[in-house]
């Protein structure tokens, strides 16, 4: 398995609600108290923009768009720039929001506190739309991720999937909640890949999930109805996949995470490269869940050496379900 040379078709990610991630590392949290930071990180985030800049480090072409607040655009710009990955967001007036995540390292977790974000018109969702469409070719990886923005309906990522998918696009959803069921729920297109954590895909099914059998029958479920990969991440326990006639479970032992922040949209971002490089099951499984061990030992959305990857994704463990 080797890294792409950085031709082919790029890869399409659109973000439309993008936030600069705020990281904050303190030893202990303790709620109620008063806590020195031991480090502060900004980086310019969303799932979007994380998933192009893993992709980007791999070596995959990308364009990414979606809306931006034009008054703090520059840590998006800068990145953009540093990795090579083309700006095609939408600036819109006021600024982007910011997600404070607060690394714990005596608990080794994070806490997220998101802030809202900025207000989207139809007329701005349209234009992104015909961003797309304009580089959309038959066998296009479309990515749609993330949180919808105050002012656009719950069925955006439905109709968006519909529209795409008419072009010939391979449409990737990584979202959740109200527009994740609506975009399942369409009488259009259904996305050609998704991966809902666990949390999100019992919110989906609206009961638990807890055991491996219950999880294979719902991805086994929305299979059925025309999802052609569903991948359910499952943090330290690795993922489970699914497609048409297969199943099976990928992980790899625990590892030292510097920032456990992205490795859900570094997971994405493995899911994408592995179908970029017309990979089989048993290739996105290992590609997939390797991208997110990697993205462990980084801080912010990157990965290290190509190389330290592909040791990763030859030694993921595979189990047939």
């Amino acid at each position: 398995m080797t890294a792409p040379t950085g031709t082919g078709m790029p890869v399409v990610t659109v973000t439309l609600n993008p936030a600069i991630d705020q990281t904050i590392t303190v030893e202990a949290l303790k709620p109620g108290s008063v806590h020195r930071a031991k480090a502060v990180r900004h980086n310019a985030g969303g799932k979007g923009v994380n998933v192009a800049s893993c992709l980007a480090d791999w070596g995959v072409p990308v364009v990414a768009t979606g809306l931006l607040g034009a008054g703090n655009a520059a840590p998006f710009e800068a990145l953009f720039q540093a990795k090579g990955i083309a700006d095609a967001f939408l600036r819109q007036p006021g600024e982007t929001r910011v997600n404070i995540k607060i690394a714990d390292l005596a608990a080794n977790d994070t806490t997220d506190i998101n802030l809202p974000g900025l207000s989207a018109e139809a007329g701005a969702l349209a234009k992104v739309r015909e961003t797309v469409r304009s580089l959309a070719e038959p066998g296009t990886l479309v990515l749609l991720a993330g949180s919808l923005p105050e002012g656009l309906s719950n069925d955006a990522y439905a109709v968006l999937t519909a529209e795409f998918a008419a072009a010939g696009a391979r449409v990737v959803l990584d979202s959740s909640g109200a527009p994740l069921a609506a975009a399942l729920a369409s009488t259009g297109a259904l996305p050609f890949c998704i991966k809902p954590n666990r949390h999100e895909l019992e919110d989906w099914a609206g009961r638990p999930l807890p055991t491996d059998t219950d999880l294979l029958e719902a991805a086994r479920g929305l299979q059925r109805r025309g999802v052609a990969v569903v991948v359910v991440s499952l943090g330290a326990d690795g993922a489970l996949f699914v497609d048409g006639t297969r199943a099976l479970h990928g992980r790899l032992p625990p590892v030292n995470a510097l920032s456990t922040v992205g490795a859900g949209d570094a997971m994405v971002a493995g899911l994408i490269a592995a179908f970029q490089q017309g990979g089989d099951l048993d290739e996105v499984a290992r590609l997939s869940v390797a991208f997110a061990a990697a993205k462990l030992g980084c801080f912010g959305p990157n990965l290290p050496d190509p190389a330290i990857v592909r040791s990763l994704a030859a030694e993921v463990v595979l189990r047939w379900c």
